[in-house]
C-alpha cells in the first residue's frame, strides 16, 4: 500500500501565508524586547521623571536596538524623559561619518557627534598586533562621560546585553579571580555619572534578529583592524557550546547573578563569618611567629 505523505502544517504553503507568519513573528520579537527592556528599567529604576538620558550610539546592532526600543517605550512611558543620541567619532580610517547623522535625522532624534582622535592615541601606545580594544574603550568612555557631565545628562545608556554581562562574569571568574560582571545600573568611579544598561535582560540572538528585520545601517567594529580579545572569544565560544548542548543554561546562570547568597560564599567583606555564634572582641593572631611545634 502506498504511503500518503504527511502534510507539514508548520510551514506556510503560500507566499501570503509566509508573509503573515513573518509579520507575526516580527511583532512577537519586538514585544519581547520592549517587555524585557521595560522590566529592566523598572527592576533597577533606570529611568525616572525628568531624566535626561544620553544614549551612546556606536553604529552596532546593540546600540541601534537600544535606541529604537527606548524611543518606543518613551511614547507610552509612565514618566517623561529625554533621549539624546551621542556618537564618538574616534577618527578611525575610512569611518563612514555620514551614516549615523543621516539615520538620526530621518528618525527625528536629537543627537551630537563628538570628534576626538583617540585612534591615534591608541596606535601610539599599543604595539602592532596587540588588541586595541581595552585602551580604546577606556578613552571612549572617558570622552562620553565627560560630555554627559558637561551637558547635564544625568543618565548614560549603554548597549550591553545579557550575554555581554555573562561573558564579563566568566572573564572575571576564569582570568581575574573575582565574582563580578557588568551591573545593569552603576555610579561611575568619579561619582559624576549614573550608567544604565537597558538591554540587560535581552538575548543577543534576539537583538541580532531585530537589527536584521529593522535593516539598521550597521557600522562594523573592525575599522581599526584589531580583533576581539582572545579570552573573550574563548568565553563566548564556551557559552555558545553550552547553549547548543543545554538550551536555557545561559538564562539560568544569569538568574544566579540576580540571586546571590553571600553567606554561602567565602567573602569576609560581604558576610560576617567571624561574628557567627556571638563571638566578639579582638581576633587572636593565628599566624604568630615562633618555632615550629612539629620541630
Amino acid at each position: 500500500m502506498d504511503a500518503t505523505p504527511l502534510l507539514d502544517f508548520r510551514t506556510p504553503r503560500t507566499p501570503a501565508a509566509r508573509v503573515e507568519r513573518d509579520r507575526v513573528e516580527s511583532n512577537k520579537l519586538a514585544k519581547r524586547l520592549r517587555r524585557e527592556v521595560g522590566r529592566a528599567i523598572q527592576d533597577y529604576r533606570m529611568i525616572e521623571e525628568g531624566d535626561r538620558v544620553m544614549v551612546c550610539l556606536s553604529g552596532g546592532k546593540d546600540s541601534y536596538t537600544m535606541l529604537d526600543v527606548l524611543m518606543q517605550l518613551q511614547a507610552k512611558a509612565p514618566v517623561r524623559f529625554e533621549l539624546h543620541a551621542v556618537n564618538l567619532d574616534q577618527k578611525q580610517p575610512d569611518f563612514p561619518e555620514h551614516i549615523l547623522p543621516e539615520y538620526l535625522k530621518a528618525k527625528g532624534v536629537a543627537y551630537t557627534i563628538l570628534e576626538q582622535d583617540t585612534y591615534s592615541v591608541v596606535k601610539r601606545n599599543i604595539p602592532e598586533g596587540k588588541t586595541m580594544c581595552s585602551l580604546c574603550s577606556r578613552l571612549r568612555r572617558g570622552a562620553l562621560y565627560t560630555f554627559a557631565h558637561e551637558k547635564g545628562f544625568n543618565k548614560i545608556a549603554l548597549g550591553h546585553h545579557r550575554d555581554d554581562i555573562l561573558a564579563t562574569f566568566f572573564l572575571n571568574l576564569f582570568f581575574g579571580g573575582k565574582l563580578s560582571a557588568m551591573p545593569p545600573k552603576l555610579l561611575s568611579d568619579d561619582g559624576r555619572n549614573i550608567v544604565i544598561r537597558p538591554l540587560s535582560y535581552c538575548r543577543e540572538p534576539d537583538i541580532a534578529e531585530y537589527a536584521t528585520q529593522k535593516a539598521f545601517p550597521i557600522i562594523p567594529c573592525n575599522l581599526c583592524g584589531t580583533q576581539e580579545n582572545l579570552q573573550r572569544k574563548q568565553v563566548r565560544k564556551m557559552m555558545d557550546a553550552w547553549e547548543r548542548e543545554h538550551p536555557g543554561r545561559s538564562e539560568i546562570i544569569f538568574k544566579a547573578l540576580t540571586n546571590v547568597a553571600p553567606s554561602q560564599l567565602a567573602d569576609v567583606n560581604l558576610f560576617d563569618f567571624a561574628g557567627l555564634g556571638g563571638v566578639t572582641g579582638p581576633v587572636p593572631d593565628w599566624l604568630m611567629p615562633g618555632p615550629d611545634p612539629a620541630g
